[in-house]
């Protein structure tokens, strides 16, 4: 597998991003994967890494190029979210990667994978984890027939009053569309998983939601609430997505 790092010119400035692959020439079907609210870490990567392995180009921006951050602090979202530092946290550093900023970024990614060598820009997917996962949907919405599947696990605010919540796009998207709920999760209680699929249902999206027996964030490997088994059943529905949908995944030249 092959791992680079590349600077991408956005509106704002320059976003640093993982670019991951298989070994070889060939051009793969291409995934935008959109980190989770703690940030840019050897987890989120070590995922990249095994998504690219099944056979895909994977592009892994840094959301938070805005602002400087330690991922370590956002750790602390699950202990201590009354502190501090999790206050500013969740203000100054999530609220730099809030919708409008991502969806602009969106173009800049886009346009990498419509020149990388080894990316097939016809056939793109997008996964996104919490944070990442909201953004996922946005994006199926703001850029309609460029993403064929979209994946979101353990998202929240999904189908609320705001006027960027992903679910008022629902008739724009394209995508095939899954979600992966946590049990219990107030991010995305049975009032938004309800509101949801019925957005989805009335905008003629082919889309599946399931509620996982697994706690709020539990697919990164770094987490307190990591659950193996729930994690592996999140591969299984993320790679059967992607394979029924973006095509040939050994490459072609």
């Amino acid at each position: 597998m092959q791992h680079s790092n590349v600077q991408i010119t956005t509106e704002d400035g320059t976003c640093p991003a993982h670019v991951l692959r298989p070994d070889g020439d060939a051009k793969w079907p291409s995934v935008l994967m959109f980190m989770d609210g703690i940030g840019m870490r050897s987890a989120i990567v070590d995922m990249a890494a095994r998504l690219a392995s099944a056979g895909y180009y994977v592009l892994l921006p840094d959301l938070f190029y805005r602002v400087e951050y330690d991922p370590t602090v956002g750790t602390k979202l699950f202990t201590e979210r009354g502190s501090d530092a999790v206050k500013d946290w969740m203000s100054r550093v999530m609220g730099s990667a809030n919708a409008a900023n991502v969806m602009r970024d969106t173009h800049a990614f886009l346009a990498h994978l419509d020149s990388a060598p080894q990316a097939r820009s016809d056939s793109v997917g997008i996964t996104g984890y919490c944070m990442g996962g909201r953004l996922t949907l946005n994006a199926a919405g703001e850029f309609g027939d460029r993403f064929k599947a979209a994946a979101a696990y353990h998202a929240g605010n999904v189908a609320t009053d705001s006027p960027d919540s992903p679910h008022r796009r629902a008739s724009d998207m394209r995508a095939k569309v899954y979600v992966g709920g946590a049990k219990e999760d107030p991010g995305f209680d049975a009032a938004q998983q309800a509101r949801l699929d019925s957005a989805l249902t009335e905008g003629g999206v082919d889309h599946t939601i399931e509620i996982y027996d697994a706690r709020h964030g539990w697919v990164p490997s770094d987490t307190p609430v990591h659950d193996a088994v729930a994690t592996e059943r999140h591969w299984d529905t993320l790679l059967s997505l992607f394979g029924t949908t973006l095509g040939d995944a050994r490459g072609t030249t």
